[in-house]
């Protein structure tokens, strides 16, 4: 079986190493059109920071590593044309030897990742302008701050990626703008506890303006925003979302589903039985709803290239959904989500309760007890948990639990059940997951 692979990052690499571990005959090629594979691409912005000291840190491998080890061929600086379905090749271009070839293949898989959406600026060719997706952009956009003399930053969204880089400009000793265009940055949380994150924004320095998009560069590079005021940056960082690389699938045919990702069946199957699609490219279903969904993650894209690799090989294995589980640092405050918000659950006309819980992270006599924040979403009929949000010290463990919960089909009466690890510099006797539990007793019909 001949395999040819397209995308060397997360989902593709991740792939091919599985491929190679159930099946140790195939040939297994890896098309990646950048200089670099398999890469951290969520360690990026705490590169640029200084937290992370070397790049090379965030190179899980290399077309070398995967030579010798996994006798997996990766070329890189090449880059798929077109996918030639009736034919059963790829039309290739070869950047290092400038030189166009076709490769065949029994089976495809198609994890091209995502690309950056655009704003909408006026003058935008004015400005200092970046992304932050590919190895190739990290480093660019180093080498300008360090190189240019850059001092300031205007973050254009105040999602996880403009979160993440408000900080990390920071440390770096940069003053930060950060233009978020809805009312609350990371506006998937509960207002509130969004809330609690511009506090922490403003306290740290962060210059922040909700409401507002850049509306144009000026021609002295002074920023106008759709509220009339201008601020000054050496260059804008552009984090309003990316959305699905599918130009090849659409050429070839592939359906695309209504989230605007590629359709793919459980076993991560196209409409072409014999290829294949992975990662932030597709579209896949809501674990709790069922309905499309598009989530790019990284653990769900190496999630469907284990599920893909094991149907190529015969032994199937469903993808179950997406939860969106997520966490983000911001400063000394972390958010973390799972499921579904009360906006979503109100916009999908999902009828559902709430309980919601201020307390400690640990005990309270303990040195460095911290706010933590949480809420729960669940069904008023059975229990059944729709989804949760935790902001403060803690919020990891909480959420994880609560995903995992969801996962094992448990209620949110059951988080009453759950014997959770304690000792006073790491929880209550009471977990703040067990007392969701137990305020919810109340909401849910018997």
């Amino acid at each position: 079986m001949k395999v040819l692979v397209i995308g060397g990052v997360a989902g593709g690499a991740t792939f091919a190493s599985q491929l190679r571990m159930l099946d140790d005959q195939a040939e297994i090629i890896v098309f990646e059109k950048d200089g670099t594979m398999s890469f951290a691409n969520c360690g990026m912005p705490y590169y640029l920071g200084g937290f992370v000291e070397e790049k090379e840190q965030l190179i899980a491998a290399t077309p070398e590593s995967f030579q010798k080890d996994k006798s997996i061929e990766v070329r890189i600086r090449h880059e798929v044309i077109s996918i030639n379905r009736s034919k059963k090749t790829l039309t290739i271009n070869d950047h290092i030897q400038n030189e166009m070839y076709e490769e065949t293949y029994d089976k495809l898989v198609y994890s091209p990742g995502a690309v950056p959406i655009v704003p909408d600026i006026e003058h935008l060719d004015r400005g200092n302008c970046y992304s932050l997706r590919s190895f190739k952009d990290m480093l660019k956009l180093d080498e300008h701050i360090s190189g240019r003399s850059y001092q300031s930053a205007c973050l254009v969204g105040g999602g996880f990626i403009g979160l993440e880089m408000a900080e990390n400009m920071k440390e770096r000793g940069l003053d930060v703008h950060l233009v978020q265009r809805s009312g609350h940055v990371l506006n998937l949380l509960e207002p509130a506890f969004s809330e609690i994150l511009e506090k922490e924004l403003l306290q740290k320095g962060i210059d922040l303006h909700l409401n507002a998009t850049v509306k144009r560069i000026n021609e002295d590079k002074s920023l106008l925003l759709s509220d009339g005021s201008e601020i000054e940056a050496d260059f804008l960082l552009l984090a309003v979302g990316i959305k699905p690389n599918k130009h090849l699938a659409e050429t070839a045919g592939l359906k695309i589903g209504e989230t605007g990702g590629v359709c793919v069946n459980e076993y991560m199957q196209t409409n072409d039985e014999d290829i294949y699609a992975i990662g932030d490219v597709i579209e896949s279903i809501d674990y709790i709803t069922s309905q499309p969904k598009r989530v790019p993650l990284a653990w769900v894209a190496h999630r469907e290239a284990y599920i893909a690799a094991r149907h190529m090989t015969g032994d199937s294995l469903p993808f179950k959904g997406i939860l969106g589980t997520a966490i983000c640092k911001v400063f000394d405050q972390t958010a973390a989500v799972v499921g579904h918000s009360a906006s979503s659950l109100t916009e999908m006309k999902i009828p559902f309760e709430t309980a919601e819980l201020t307390a400690r992270q640990h005990a309270g006599y303990y040195p460095g007890a911290a706010k933590l924040s949480l809420v729960i979403h669940f069904s008023h009929d059975d229990g059944k948990i729709l989804g949760a949000q935790a902001v403060g010290e803690g919020a990891d463990k909480r959420i994880d639990v609560i995903s995992t919960a969801i996962t094992g089909n448990l209620t949110v009466l059951d988080l009453q059940t759950l014997e959770i690890a304690y000792a006073p510099p790491y929880s209550a006797p009471k977990d703040p997951v067990n007392m969701l539990g137990y305020k919810a007793v109340k909401k849910v019909k018997k």
